[in-house]
């Protein structure tokens, strides 16, 4: 007599579907150094170091980007720095 064995495997796969989104700070001739890291501390969550070499890059280099993430995270962000009246965008 023989023994017939049979196996299920179950698998699942999940797709991860969010991509992410960058936002991008640029560079103008209003906004002080101080307000670009105060507004990054406060609005991005940045540490001093991060906000203080963030608006750095963005003087020298016309741009940075500050914040990576889902759409629906950043968009509240991407808000707040333009009420601060940084120019920024989300690419």
């Amino acid at each position: 007599m023989s023994t017939k064995e049979k196996i299920r495997e179950k698998t699942t796969t999940k797709e991860i579907t969010s991509i992410n989104n960058e936002i991008v700070v640029y560079n103008d001739d209003v906004n002080t150094f101080d307000h670009v890291i105060d507004t990054l501390i406060r609005v991005c969550n940045h540490t001093s170091e991060q906000a203080e070499q963030c608006s750095l890059i963005v003087h020298y280099n016309g741009k940075c980007t500050v914040k990576t993430g889902t759409i629906d995270k950043l968009k509240p962000q991407c808000s707040q720095l333009l009420e601060a009246g940084l120019s920024a965008e989300i690419i």
